[in-house]
C-alpha cells in the first residue's frame, strides 16, 4: 500500500483529465492504497512568485494544505494538459510557490549541488496533448516532461518512474477515450 498524491493541474474541472483523475483515483483505491488530491482550480492561492527567492511570501492556507499532502505522500501523480510545450500557466505557479527552498530542496555552501528535501518519493505524469507524441517527444524534445521529472522533480529528490503521454485529444473519438480512462485505470493498479 501506497499513499498516493494526484496533483491535477487542469483549470477546466470538465476536461478530460478530470476523468484521467477520476480513473487513476478509482484504479490507485482498488490496490489498496491511500490517496489524497490536490485539484489546483479549487485552491485559493496567488501563482506569482511575487519577489523571486529573495523574499519569502507567506503560503496561503490552500499552499499550506498541499504542503502537508506532500510531505505525507509517497507517490506524486501529476496529471495535466500539454500547452505550448508544458503544464498550464496554474500548475507552474502553484509549484513556483510551493517547491521553495527550505521545503523541498536546499542550497548547500559546499556543493554546487543542493540538498534534496523529497529524496524517497516517487512520481508519475499522466498529460494529454493534441500534437503527436512523437512530434513532442523528438521534435520539440519533450519540454514539460524533463521539466516536471527532472528540473523540479530530480532536483529535488523525487524519481519518476512513469510517464504517460495521451494524444491526439483534439481527434480522439469516445472509443479512444474509454481506452485512454481503462489505460490509466491499470496502470494506477500497478502502483503499490
Amino acid at each position: 500500500m501506497k499513499k498516493v498524491l494526484i496533483i491535477n493541474g487542469h483549470p477546466d474541472k470538465e476536461s478530460f483529465c478530470f476523468g484521467l483523475h477520476q480513473s487513476y483515483k478509482k484504479g490507485s483505491l482498488e490496490a489498496g492504497n491511500e490517496i489524497k488530491e490536490i485539484i489546483l482550480p479549487d485552491m485559493e492561492f496567488n501563482p506569482i512568485l511575487q519577489h523571486g527567492y529573495r523574499k519569502r511570501t507567506e503560503l496561503e492556507p490552500d499552499l499550506l494544505d498541499a504542503w502537508q499532502k506532500l510531505q505525507w505522500a509517497e507517490h506524486i501523480v501529476w496529471i495535466y494538459p500539454t500547452w505550448w510545450a508544458a503544464p498550464p500557466a496554474l500548475m507552474k505557479g502553484f509549484i513556483e510557490r510551493l517547491f521553495l527552498p527550505g521545503f523541498t530542496f536546499e542550497y548547500q555552501e559546499t556543493s554546487p549541488f543542493p540538498k534534496k528535501l523529497l529524496k524517497g518519493k516517487t512520481s508519475e505524469i499522466i498529460s494529454t496533448m493534441d500534437s503527436p507524441v512523437w512530434y513532442y517527444k523528438w521534435i520539440v524534445k519533450d519540454v514539460g516532461g524533463k521539466m516536471i521529472r527532472k528540473n523540479i522533480g530530480a532536483f529535488c529528490g523525487i524519481k519518476n518512474i512513469r510517464t504517460t503521454y495521451l494524444a491526439v485529444i483534439k481527434q480522439s473519438t469516445p472509443e479512444k477515450r474509454k481506452q485512454w480512462l481503462d489505460k490509466v485505470e491499470d496502470i494506477a493498479k500497478k502502483t503499490k
